[in-house]
Order: structure tokens, then C-alpha cells, then sequence
């Protein structure tokens, strides 16, 4: 059988039918834009602000972000349009799978589980940071012991004497936290989309007061010049970055890329919408826009109140409560809130990658690229439990004993090239299926989705050699399982084509 042979658009649209055996339909638009906002506002909003005005842009961060959001719009009109026509959960596994074959749909998932997945390992041992910081500076209680809460390849240097304090052992508490929120995950979405809503309205809300009561503590002597002057600005480790200009603002939107990543998670929960054709687009455009705009209000005021220079030296990563403690005289307060709704975000952040992880092991376990027992449905809670499961085994073995800054921008590469065939998929099925029905259309076809191929592509070029010989090394080994057992086991290159109405034991899928 062909290596490009695609799933008929008709199966898909049956698998998204409600079904006693099928994923339970419990989201509306309402929950969709939390879920959205849930996973996009993180650690982007509240550490890669200050790291891109003080490495590359200075206050012309924010148009940084306008940047990084038009690409990411463009990509989500064409998420919206497929979303809306295709309501089913696999995300841009399953647009691939029906546009332009196996093999494509294959690389994407494997692709995606560098997004879902080692994102959220990564967002959960930033979490194990942050706690020591809320035990410490908050509550004023100790911090966990260092061997505790580092991986076994990091240890504590003296900065003074470099003498060797204490060796990691294991992350605790990043392993407590994914382990957590992978229960609640088992337990059901709606339950999920529930404690995800909570945790949205706290840390929109922090957002929305430092950007109200920040505004009067802006200083307009750092915002001039607003777009500095061309350089280059060289880090504390020696790496040199382009600083100001139009280089600077491009590099800006690079660094805070990351800060969107998030909003295609909402698609992965396509087939659990109640009304997909309607609420996909509200979920994933709406949560989109609304972060769009804190993020760019949030950074006008940051650089506002703080120089470029405190972002450098006395800021670093904890720059938004630094910023706030010292020019926002009597809203200590603040401060710590800050850190309670960094808290609140990576945790929100860590469940939306896992709910999209699952689903993506859903869909492709459902077509037989992964064992059966990934697409086991709970008899009781009408989750994917088993798949649940064996992510967090992976997630938690990452987040225990690897350190969080190995696979940062291999998660960006990832999310890029995800981006990048729903753009192209969208192109595909207008030609190949025009008389499926749109709820959304994707306008200027195929301007769009090409303009979104195009600034997607050019972020992936900016991240560096480096990352793409990860991703050319990560490949590989999807290509080896892939040929040794997925294209064996694909129920497409058998014959194979399961109506879901058929009386299937959810526990022993075929």
C-alpha cells in the first residue's frame, strides 16, 4: 500500500459522531477560549517578556509580539477552518492524515509529541522553581532540599569558592505536579476544563491588575527610544544577539514565540466540543485575541516601569516581581501575587499539553500507528486513561531526572512545523474535498495559509542549526518506528476501516 494512502474524510466525520463508546462531549466555546488561554499565557507572559526587551528589543518587545502574533493568526485561521470542518481530536495529525497521507501524518504526530509532551516535562520543572520560590519569598518557609528538586545531571556551584555544594537526585515536585494533573486529566475533561477555568480568571486577573495599576508607574525616559538603535548585546554566557532595530524586533518575536504556543492545543480537543463547527474557531481565535492583547498592554507597562539594564542584571527570570518590588512603592502585595499566578499559569500550561499529548495518542492509537490500548476509552469517565498513563511515565521520567533547558527550542520547532502543514492541509482538502462543508472558511485562500507557511518557516530558519539537527535526529528515530511497526500495524494499509457505531469493546480496541 502506498506510504501516502489518506483516511476518507467520511470516516473522520463518523469517528466525530456522538457514540456511547466515543469521547464524551462536554466543552463549549466558553471553555474552549479558557482551555486556549490556559495553555498560552505561562511562562512566556511572565519571564520571556523581560527576556526579549533585554536581549534583543528593548521596549519594542511589543511589537516582538505583534509579530510573533500574526504568524501564529495565520496559523489559526487555518486551525479554525479544518477545526470546524473536521471536529475530530488528533489536531494536525488528523488534518495530515486526511490531506496528504500516512506517512505525512505519521512525521506530525511524532512531531507533535515534542510540543505536547516535552513541553509540558519542561513547564513542569520550571513549576519546581517557582515553588521554591513561593515557599521562600511568600510564605517564608523553607525551600526543598536541593537534591530534591533537581535532576541527577545538575548540581550546586559555590559561585565564590566553585566548590561543589549538592548533587540533584530527583524532581520531586515537577514529578508531583504532572503526576496530579494527569489524574484530574483521568478523571474527566469537563472536571479539567473546570479547574483550568478557575486557574485562568486568578492569573487573568493579576495580569490585568498590574497592567491597570502599573500604567501609573510607567517612567517614559525607557520608552525613548522606543526602537533603539541596530547592535548587538552580548549575555552573561557570551552569547551575542542582535539588539534594536528591525533585526532586534525579529529576534524579539522569536524569543517570544514560546509565549504563544498553546492556542493549537484547543483543536486536540475537537471531538469533546459540543457544537465543534461553531465553538472550534471562537475557542481557538478568541483565546488568541484576548492573550494578543494582555500580552502586548502587559509588556508596554513592564518596560515602562523597568530599564533594560534591570532586565539584564538584577531582574533575570523573576524580572516582573524585581520590577514591581522596586519601582511600584507599596504594592509588595502584587509582587507576590506574581509568583502565585506564575504558579497557577505553568500549571494550566502543563494540563493543556497534557490533554492535547493524550488525544494526539487517541487518534493515531484509533488508526493502529500506536498499540491498542492507547485509544482504551474509561468505561466510567469516558477518557483515554490508558494513553494518560503512559505519558505520564514519559513526562514524569523527563520532568524527574532531566534538566529543563535541554529541549526548550525543540518544542518551538515542533509547534513551527505543526503550523506549517495545517496551512498546507488547508490548501490540500479546498482542492481535494470542495464540497465539504465550512462552518469557518479560512479567508484569501491560498494567500494565507502560503503567508503562514512562509513566517512560520522563517521563524524554524532563526532558531539555529543546532535545533534542526535535533529535530533531523529526532525524525530518524519516528521514521525507525514507524517502518518496524506503525505502517505493519495501520488499519488503512490493511483494508481496515472501523464505523464507530460498531460494538467495540472500548477496553480491547482492535
Amino acid at each position: 500500500m502506498s506510504l501516502f494512502i489518506k483516511k476518507p474524510i467520511s470516516v473522520l466525520m463518523a469517528e466525530a459522531s456522538e457514540t456511547e463508546k466515543g469521547l464524551k462531549k462536554t466543552l463549549g466555546a466558553g471553555s474552549l477560549v479558557a482551555l486556549g488561554i490556559g495553555a498560552i499565557i505561562g511562562a512566556g507572559l511572565f519571564v520571556r517578556t523581560a527576556s526579549a526587551a533585554a536581549q534583543n528589543a528593548g521596549p519594542s518587545v511589543t511589537l516582538g509580539f505583534i509579530v510573533a502574533a500574526i504568524g501564529c493568526a495565520l496559523a489559526g485561521l487555518c486551525y479554525a477552518e479544518l477545526s470546524s470542518s473536521i471536529p475530530i481530536a488528533g489536531s494536525a495529525y488528523t488534518y495530515s492524515y486526511a490531506t496528504m497521507g500516512e506517512l505525512i501524518a505519521w512525521i506530525i504526530g511524532w512531531d507533535l509529541i515534542l510540543e505536547y509532551a516535552v513541553g509540558a516535562a519542561t513547564v513542569g520543572i520550571a513549576w519546581s522553581e517557582y515553588l521554591n520560590n513561593l515557599l521562600v519569598n511568600v510564605i517564608g518557609w523553607k525551600a526543598i532540599p536541593y537534591e530534591w528538586c533537581h535532576s541527577p545531571f545538575e548540581k550546586l556551584v559555590d559561585p565564590a569558592t566553585h566548590e561543589v555544594l549538592a548533587h540533584g537526585m530527583m524532581n520531586i515536585p515537577a514529578l508531583s505536579i504532572v503526576t496530579l494533573l494527569t489524574l484530574l486529566l483521568i478523571k474527566g475533561t469537563q472536571e479539567s476544563a473546570l479547574v483550568n477555568g478557575i486557574i485562568v480568571i486568578a492569573k487573568v486577573a493579576i495580569v490585568i491588575l498590574i497592567i491597570i495599576l502599573g500604567w501609573g508607574f510607567i517612567n517614559p525616559a525607557n520608552h525613548t527610544p522606543y526602537i533603539p538603535e541596530a547592535g548587538t548585546y552580548t549575555d552573561h554566557q557570551g552569547i551575542a544577539h542582535n539588539f534594536g532595530g528591525i533585526m532586534g524586533i525579529l529576534g524579539a518575536a522569536g524569543v517570544v514565540f514560546f509565549a504563544f504556543i498553546g492556542f493549537d492545543a484547543v483543536s486536540t480537543a475537537a471531538q469533546e466540543a459540543k457544537n465543534p463547527k461553531r465553538d472550534m474557531p471562537i475557542g481557538i481565535l478568541g483565546s488568541l485575541v484576548v492573550c494578543t492583547v494582555l500580552y502586548i498592554l502587559f509588556a508596554h507597562v513592564l518596560t515602562g516601569i523597568a530599564t533594560t539594564e534591570d532586565f539584564r542584571t538584577s531582574g533575570k527570570e523573576a524580572s516582573v516581581a524585581f520590577a514591581i518590588n522596586k519601582y511600584m512603592i507599596g504594592y509588595t502585595w502584587l509582587g507576590k501575587l506574581v509568583t502565585v499566578a506564575i504558579l497557577a499559569g505553568f500549571s494550566s500550561v502543563i494540563l493543556v499539553m497534557l490533554l492535547g499529548q493524550s488525544r494526539v495518542f487517541y487518534s493515531m492509537s484509533k488508526d493502529g500507528l500506536l498499540p491498542g490500548a492507547f485509544s482504551a476509552i474509561h468505561p466510567k469517565y469516558k477518557t483515554p486513561y490508558k494513553a494518560s498513563l503512559f505519558i505520564l511515565i514519559l513526562v514524569g521520567l523527563f520532568a524527574a531526572f532531566v534538566p529543563g533547558d535541554i529541549v526548550g527550542d525543540m518544542t518551538s520547532i515542533g509547534t513551527l512545523f505543526a503550523f506549517m502543514l495545517v496551512c498546507a492541509a488547508v490548501i490540500v482538502l479546498r482542492k481535494t474535498n470542495p464540497e465539504l462543508k465550512r462552518e469557518f472558511k479560512t479567508p484569501w485562500v491560498p494567500f494565507v495559509p502560503i503567508l503562514g507557511i512562509v513566517v512560520c518557516g522563517a521563524m524554524i530558519f532563526g532558531l539555529g542549526w543546532t535545533n534542526w539537527l535535533r529535530l533531523i535526529v529526532w525524525l530518524a528515530i519516528g521514521f525507525v518506528i514507524y517502518f518496524a511497526y506503525s505502517r505493519k500495524n495501520s488499519k488503512l494499509q490493511k483494508g481496515i476501516v472501523v464505523n464507530p457505531k460498531d460494538p467495540v469493546d472500548p477496553l480491547n480496541p482492535l
